[in-house]
């Protein structure tokens, strides 16, 4: 807590904007924002193992937070005053940073695939400004930005090592969605008996089964991406993918609002609410956007069929 009231002391309203602004890229929507435009426009590579990292990551981060169940520093000092207006955000335990981690394995990876130079060293300070900006908003103690910094660096590292078994080929795509899938079912029963114990809230178990259901919907999206779809990013005008990717962000905010409306804010319907919209991002949306590819495809192979039986 020392260095979070040093910090306090050094505070001024020009730094306490520019923090928060410098803290969004650590957010959830933004990192998802930056997968999605890799995804459907750039590199579906790139953004699978950007996804890989982030999703098996933020598990992690989920499951040490309601283990350790560490306090916010302003409930580990009622004395101590964080940023006003980062506050709302800070939801769940504190130990590890969520934001760090975020931003950890979207800057780690995309350095990891940058030669030497420039853009790697943004990416690293950018990297570094997050985990700092969260201690100077006080929503977390240098011990929650290093842990998490250490596990988006982990988790990145892994999958860079690791990535053309998780990516080339289809040898292991059932193993390796089975392995993600029974990984996130296990952390969601985890929080539901520490929850049905008594021992977290509503709330704290709800953020690790949100999580959860994001990890289920990558491993079966990247499943069936993988085996059924394979779609490809190019489009026949370059300016035709900025529209393609308006439409499909707007659906996934869509899917995260109206969700809310319809189904409400109980643990399952959170569960429910990621899984669709990773699978909206990896499947139906490149599925809805490729379709005219399968159409091609049905006709060719009906052609052929008709060929083979005249002969």
């Amino acid at each position: 807590m020392g260095f979070l009231w040093l910090l306090e002391g050094l505070r001024t309203p020009f730094w306490d904007k520019a923090m928060q602004l410098v803290t969004h890229f650590g957010e959830e929507l933004f990192v998802i924002a930056i997968i999605c435009i890799l995804y459907w426009c750039v590199n579906k590579q790139l953004a699978y193992q950007l996804g890989f990292s982030y999703f098996t990551a933020g598990l992690s981060v989920q499951v040490l937070k309601i283990t350790f169940r560490i306090p916010r520093p302003w409930v580990l000092d009622p004395s101590f005053h964080a940023v006003e207006s980062a506050v709302p955000k800070a939801t769940g335990y504190s130990f590890p940073s969520g934001h760090t981690q975020g931003a950890g394995c979207l800057f780690v990876t995309l350095s990891l695939q940058t030669g030497k130079g420039l853009l790697k060293a943004l990416c690293i300070l950018v990297f570094a400004l997050v985990g700092f900006s969260r201690m100077y908003l006080g929503c977390h103690t240098p011990r929650d930005v290093i842990a998490a910094a250490g596990t988006a660096v982990f988790f990145s590292c892994l999958v860079q090592h690791f990535r053309d078994f998780l990516l080339c080929g289809t040898r292991h795509l059932k193993l390796v969605a089975l392995t993600l899938g029974v990984c996130s079912a296990a952390a969601a029963a985890y929080a539901l008996l520490l929850l049905r114990s008594g021992i977290i809230a509503v709330p704290f178990a709800s953020d690790c089964c949100k999580a959860a259901g994001a990890g289920l919907g990558f491993a079966a999206g990247w499943y069936v991406e993988r085996t059924k779809i394979q779609f490809d990013t190019k489009t026949r005008r370059r300016w035709y993918q900025i529209p393609k990717l308006a439409i499909g962000i707007a659906a996934v905010l869509l899917i995260k609002q109206g969700s809310e409306i319809i189904l409400g804010a109980s643990i399952p319907a959170k569960m429910l609410q990621y899984f669709l919209m990773v699978v909206w991002v990896l499947v139906i949306y490149p599925f809805l956007f490729s379709r005219n590819k399968f159409s091609k495809i049905r006709i060719i192979s009906a052609i052929q069929r008709k060929s083979n039986m005249l002969y």
